[in-house]
C-alpha cells in the first residue's frame, strides 16, 4: 500500500485536505504535516520527515504503536502547498530511508487523487504520483 503525506505552512490546513483525502483513501495511510512547530506558519524538514516514515509504517490508526492491522507501506507520495513547502519537504525525502516521491500537483485535489489511486492493490509510488498530478488537469467550473 502506498501512504500519502500532506504538507503544508498550516498544521490545521493540512489537517482539513487530509481529512478530506481520507473520505476516499479507505486504509491508505495519509500524514498531515504542517505549520512551524511552534504553533505559527512554515514547515519543517525534520517533521515533514517524520510523516514520511509513519506514512511508509502504514499506520492507518494515527496511533505510534504498530499493531497487527498496520502494514508497511510501498513507499509515499507527499503533496505541498507552496514554494518553501517542496524545498522542506525535497529535504525530507533525501533523509527519509522511505521510498518517497514529491508530486507536483494541486494539494487538496492531487491528495485526493492520490487517495483513490492508493486504494488499488497494485498502486505503486509512481502510479499514485502520477493520479496526483492529474489533477492538475481538473476543471472546476
Amino acid at each position: 500500500m502506498v501512504g500519502i503525506v500532506v504538507v503544508s505552512h498550516s498544521e490545521r490546513a493540512a489537517e482539513g485536505i487530509a481529512e478530506i483525502a481520507a473520505e476516499m483513501a479507505g486504509d491508505t495511510c495519509i500524514e498531515p504535516v504542517g505549520g512551524d512547530g511552534k504553533g505559527g506558519i512554515g514547515t519543517v524538514p525534520d517533521a515533514i520527515e517524520a510523516a514520511i516514515e509513519d506514512a511508509a509504517g502504514g499506520d492507518t490508526d494515527g496511533s505510534d504503536a504498530g499493531d497487527e492491522s498496520d502494514g508497511d507501506a510501498d513507499g509515499v507520495v507527499v503533496l505541498v502547498d507552496l514554494g518553501s513547502a517542496v524545498m522542506n519537504a525535497d529535504v525530507a525525502v533525501e533523509l527519509s530511508d522511505a521510498e518517497a516521491a514529491i508530486a507536483d500537483a494541486p494539494v487538496l485535489e492531487g491528495a485526493v487523487n492520490a487517495a483513490v489511486a492508493a486504494t488499488d492493490p497494485s498502486a505503486t509510488v509512481e502510479s499514485v504520483r502520477e493520479q496526483a498530478e492529474a489533477a492538475r488537469d481538473i476543471e472546476k467550473l
